[in-house]
């Protein structure tokens, strides 16, 4: 993985690059898109709203591959990343994680808040948002030993295939770093598929309460970050595939590792927090406030 050009200091000084640019605007058309969209918005008759969104995202999208593919190229071919550099990246990935824990910890925050009551203006709103209890009254919720039981040991058996990968990388199995990824890869499928089923049988909706609101906002964002963290162990089993990644380089493969136990982590929280006690004993702690 040693680079082409060699540096003369520990610095990478990145080459003008057009996609900060592309990606800013791309962004602002998709929300000015998306606003205009669920506003129902018209120019001249016509609406432009979910035009102006597939368009912006799609340029989202391709920012995201072209910038992505350049540092890729900085770091295998151009040997920009030196060990300075890799410090630095991995504190950038630190605090991305840490503000990703923060984003969480706003939607158990409403869960927890919408569960658990105090102070006679909450004892009033929990009476006319859930009927005095919790989970509200007509909500049919998830047995947690049946299909989110199941998720669970499906991402916990992801954790320990992508940490297999991990360590065959570090001693230079490539056939365990391959075969570890790929089964990351469909474990993380599967989990997909089994939530797509459940909501799709979910006895309730987003509407339906605040039970539903805050139930489908904490797992369907950890969802999509399953998704996320999915193609991001794809796009790391491809490069493996082209012969990336060593024991000494490997920036990108140990960030969606990192990025996939976050993942785990946090859906341990959602399974114990919303799943298991919001379902049963959430309901016995709320009818002592």
């Amino acid at each position: 993985m040693s680079g082409a050009h060699s540096n003369n200091h520990d610095y990478h000084l990145v080459d003008p690059s057009p996609w900060p640019l592309v990606g800013s605007i791309s962004a602002f058309v998709t929300a000015f898109g998306g606003i205009m969209w669920m506003k129902s918005m018209a120019v001249g008759g016509l609406h432009p709203g979910p035009v102006m969104f597939g368009a912006g995202f799609i340029g989202i999208l391709y920012t995201m591959l072209s910038w992505w593919s350049d540092v890729v190229n900085e770091a295998e071919y151009q040997g920009h990343h030196t060990r300075v550099v890799q410090l630095h990246h991995r504190y950038g990935m630190i605090m991305f994680i840490a503000s990703e824990v923060m984003f969480f910890v706003a939607w158990f925050w409403a869960f927890f808040d919408a569960s658990i009551y105090s102070g006679e203006i909450k004892q009033f709103l929990r009476v006319e948002f859930t009927g005095g209890h919790w989970p509200p009254k007509g909500i049919e919720v998830f047995d947690p030993w049946h299909l989110p039981l199941i998720n669970t040991l499906l991402l916990l058996l992801s954790g320990t295939t992508v940490t297999w990968a991990h360590h065959a990388m570090l001693e230079n199995d490539r056939n365990g770093l391959k075969w570890g990824l790929f089964l990351t890869v469909l474990l993380g499928m599967f989990f997909t598929g089994v939530q797509a089923y459940e909501y799709s049988h979910a006895a309730f909706g987003f509407k339906s309460s605040i039970y539903g609101s805050t139930f489908f906002m904490a797992t369907g964002f950890h969802g999509a970050h399953v998704l996320i963290g999915t193609i991001f162990l794809i796009v790391c089993l491809f490069r493996a595939l082209k012969g990336h990644f060593t024991a000494e380089r490997h920036l990108g493969f140990e960030f969606a590792a990192w990025y996939w136990h976050f993942v785990d982590v946090v859906w341990m929280f959602l399974f114990l927090a919303i799943y298991v006690w919001g379902s049963q004993w959430g309901a016995a702690a709320a009818a002592h406030h």
